[in-house]
């Protein structure tokens, strides 16, 4: 007999879900982390500490409050490093804690160590007391998550040049800042910085950023950031990076040199899957580290080893990772479950937010989906006058056949709550009279969903059901 129905590797938000819920089944279950502290990557060095300093530059910056008391309004004059880490140790031991918590209430065994593959039915788990076990399961979930890329070419030496990981232990706030990659972490990192009057410059390859949001949505997010003291670069290669006496110089293939004090490599991540010694379980990884998976089951081409999270590639949403493990733990187990709703939210914790569910303007032209635009700014709600918005935006779009939502857009202050409101309405195939028809608290952000929903209901043909009926003769 195996020693565990089912062995996780790794207990970022995929293994943490599949652990719980292979415990709720009263499996014998084992969730193995490299790490001396459970989470993984989400919790120690990727979503939850990336948002926690956020949130905590937002109010020590007293960023919100800025258009009522001017730019140079702060909540504390001088902010400081430690004023950053020390909300984030407290956000990250409370999460540790809850886990191990929920872990040890549905009875799921935890070991700490580095493990790999000997055979496709056999881990061996190198403890951080230096001893070597051997374990084997009826199944496995790989849910190792991802790694910083790190080229050769990048001088990385954990003061001046630093990778996304590193970034969380600075020393100290750099008075000007070069972030390298516009993809979502660099996004976050460079306007959280800029909003703490950080000189930033965000350099990008290519001639484009975020290509999975909506454009006009990033037009008007590009705006902002502009506006709130960004250097945006595209298109923008670069050719080299020097650590040169007290700053950083980047050179750029079009002449162009660019120094600050401190430098952010968020130009990508790999799979971490180096050290699982995949092949000996007849696993293959693409150039990135990733694992291929069937996505309705999240089964590997080896049948018992499943896999989920990021080290699956796209989204690479702790939300979505958190859904894949319990699915893939339920089928592991042979267990029925419910399947994954079609539509879920991207939400990307810049300043300011932007979140999206549903297609983009650009897919429905793809389709020759023949639709109709609403928008709303939140500077037309009168909760966006309260709290002092001047921008922000909802865009909606809409099926002219059949009136359903096909996708909202939101960028803007609370982005990343507002919009579950679409996400509803999607999945449950519900159409733009929705938001003509029923009632939003008053004043709301929300309402921005009624506004749209009227500008597009306005420039709509009138449906037959809602015309008068002729007069009587």
């Amino acid at each position: 007999m195996a020693d565990y129905d089912l062995i996780i590797i790794g207990s970022g938000p995929a293994g943490r879900s599949a652990g719980i819920q292979a415990g709720k089944l009263r499996r014998k279950v084992l969730v193995v982390d490299r790490r001396d502290q459970l989470g993984g990557v989400s919790v120690h060095t990727g979503t939850i500490p990336s948002k926690t300093l956020c949130e905590t530059v937002l109010n020590l910056s007293g960023w919100r409050e800025r258009s009522f008391y001017g730019r140079s309004y702060r909540v504390k004059d001088d902010i400081d490093a430690e004023d950053l880490r020390m909300r984030l140790h407290k956000t990250l031991d409370y999460e540790v804690d809850v886990l191990e918590h929920q872990f040890n209430r549905n009875h799921v065994d935890t070991l700490h160590g580095a493990a790999k593959f000997v055979s496709a039915t056999e881990i061996e788990v190198a403890t951080d007391a230096g001893d070597v076990q051997t374990l084997t399961a009826d199944k496995f979930l790989i849910a190792t998550g991802t790694k910083t890329y790190r080229p050769d070419n990048v001088p990385f030496n954990g003061r001046s040049i630093l990778d996304s990981d590193e970034f969380l232990a600075m020393g100290q706030i750099p008075r000007s800042l070069v972030v390298v990659g516009a993809g979502v972490i660099g996004v976050e990192y460079a306007t959280m910085f800029s909003a703490l009057d950080v000189r930033v410059t965000l350099i990008e390859p290519r001639e484009t950023f975020l290509d999975f949001i909506d454009k006009a949505l990033i037009g008007d997010f590009t705006h902002q950031i502009l506006e709130n003291g960004v250097d945006l670069r595209l298109g923008a290669a670069i050719d080299k990076i020097e650590d040169a006496n007290g700053h950083v110089e980047v050179t750029l293939e079009n002449g162009r040199h660019v120094r600050a004090e401190m430098l952010l490599f968020a130009a990508g991540r790999m799979g971490a899957t180096d050290k699982l010694n995949v092949q000996a379980a007849g696993l293959e990884v693409d150039h990135r580290g990733r694992l291929s998976v069937d996505r309705k089951s999240y089964q590997t081409n080896v049948p018992h080893i499943y896999a989920a999270g990021d080290v699956i590639g796209h989204p690479s949403l702790a939300s979505t990772s958190l859904q894949q493990g319990r699915v893939a733990a339920c089928h592991a187990l042979d267990t029925p479950t419910l399947k994954e709703s079609p539509w879920f939210p991207y939400g990307i914790y810049s300043v300011p937010e932007i979140s999206t569910c549903g297609m983009s303007e650009e897919e429905l032209q793809e389709r020759g989906i023949n639709y109709e635009v609403g928008v709303a700014r939140f500077r037309e709600t009168s909760r966006g006058h309260i709290m002092g918005l001047e921008h922000g935006m909802l865009k909606m779009l809409v099926s002219l056949k059949t009136r359903r939502l096909l996708g909202v857009q939101i960028v803007g202050e609370g982005a990343t709550e507002l919009i579950h409101i679409a996400q509803a309405v999607l999945n449950l195939k519900g159409t733009v009279d929705y938001f003509v028809e029923n009632t939003f608290n008053y004043p709301t952000l929300a309402e921005a969903y009624k506004i749209a929903g009227l500008d597009a209901f306005n420039r709509m043909p009138i449906p037959r059901e809602f015309k008068a009926p002729p007069p009587a003769e």
